[in-house]
């Protein structure tokens, strides 16, 4: 049996203003909390105990997900008074694990989607004997990001830091942010201190001799750090581009929770999600979008790549595309919200306050 950590304790602040209320693991994604996901994922890949690494927010994970019984987990908690950094979230909670030196440890980012073979990456850590393994993944533009350059034999050469030149690009692999770590690694990451496994646990290993694994799975892959990247992938969760046991329903082009009300002539398309309580009016048009549970779209409205917060409210004829709408606002009829544009918590749009385009 495996063990696994889950760093959940991010701030969010890319999210914003979706993370005002909510940390970011416990927005919903195709209709449940994404931490919902992860952690099926992890039970389906056979882990049964798993220690939540928290932090902001941190008292609203275990009044929903409790002892973990319901998903087949057994599930603890350890929460940051002060920020720690990746590795020392790590170091943090390792006195809840039950693994002796030797055994595999599974870690995941909180804010990943994801549909590594996490059993294969277990398999590769022990038959390579590695004492950490990294899921790899290759991407178009790895500027971003990270890179990972490995040998013949899949054994990590460096780590470099987001490359600025073409020079520099040696690899598309990247750090996807799982990892499987022998006991003993963890245990010597430095207590009671911020500390970074992607700029100082991992390649301090490198140096001392140690044998970093990695594993290249292109299988999907997506960062959820920013409110178009999570709209999407709750959109291609819903739409089984995805892989997910948590979904709550068929696969298709829309989810609506049960209690949602949506007119009979509206259209929901591109895997949109309709919240518990939420009200669709006639003739909207819903595409790749998430509503979450009791807000209101009002008739004729369209509505594109965006998420509209819980309680909120989209008037009659507002087009919104890629927008944000936090919970509780309220934007007025025949507004136009484009290209990133985010609506605060509670804020209070008027009707026909915004346009990008001429009213007639």
């Amino acid at each position: 049996m495996t063990e696994a950590i889950l760093l959940v304790g991010g701030k969010g602040t890319r999210l914003r203003p979706l993370t005002v209320h909510t940390p970011k693991p416990m927005v919903p994604a195709a209709g449940v909390p994404f931490l919902t996901h992860q952690l099926a994922r992890a039970r389906a890949a056979g882990v049964e105990h798993i220690v939540l690494a928290t932090s902001y927010l941190a008292e609203v994970f275990e009044p929903y997900f409790g002892d973990g019984a319901e998903w087949g987990l057994h599930l603890e908690y350890v929460t940051e008074e002060e920020p720690l950094g990746t590795g020392g979230a790590i170091r943090n909670v390792a006195h809840r694990l039950h693994s002796g030196p030797d055994d595999p440890v599974l870690i995941f980012n909180g804010d990943i989607l994801t549909g590594l073979d996490i059993a294969a990456l277990v398999r590769t850590h022990r038959e390579t004997s590695a004492d950490v393994s990294l899921h790899l993944t290759r991407v178009e533009d790895p500027r971003a990001y990270g890179l990972v350059p490995t040998d013949g034999t899949g054994r990590v050469t460096a780590f470099l830091e987001k490359p600025q030149t073409p020079e520099e690009i040696v690899t598309d692999q990247i750090n996807a942010g799982a990892y499987v770590f022998n006991r003993s690694v963890i245990d010597a990451i430095p207590q009671g201190r911020p500390v970074s496994v992607e700029r100082e646990t991992f390649p301090g290993l490198l140096e001392s001799g140690a044998h970093l694994q990695g594993m290249v799975d292109s299988t999907y892959w997506l960062d959820l750090g920013t409110p178009q990247a999570f709209v999407r992938g709750s959109a291609d969760l819903v739409l089984g581009h995805a892989p997910s046991p948590a979904v709550p329903g068929r696969r298709g082009e829309h989810l609506v929770l049960d209690g949602a009300d949506v007119a009979a002539d509206a259209k929901l398309s591109g895997g949109t999600v309709v919240g518990a309580g939420a009200r669709v009016g006639a003739g909207a048009r819903i595409v790749g979008s998430t509503v979450l549970a009791d807000a209101v779209v009002e008739p004729g409205a369209q509505i594109h790549d965006s998420l509209i917060g819980a309680g909120a409210r989209v008037g009659a004829r507002t087009v919104l595309h890629g927008a944000v709408i936090g919970d509780g606002a309220t934007v007025g009829a025949d507004n136009e919200l484009r290209d990133g544009i985010r609506v605060w918590c509670g804020a209070d749009l008027p009707a026909a306050a915004v346009r990008f385009s001429s009213d007639q």
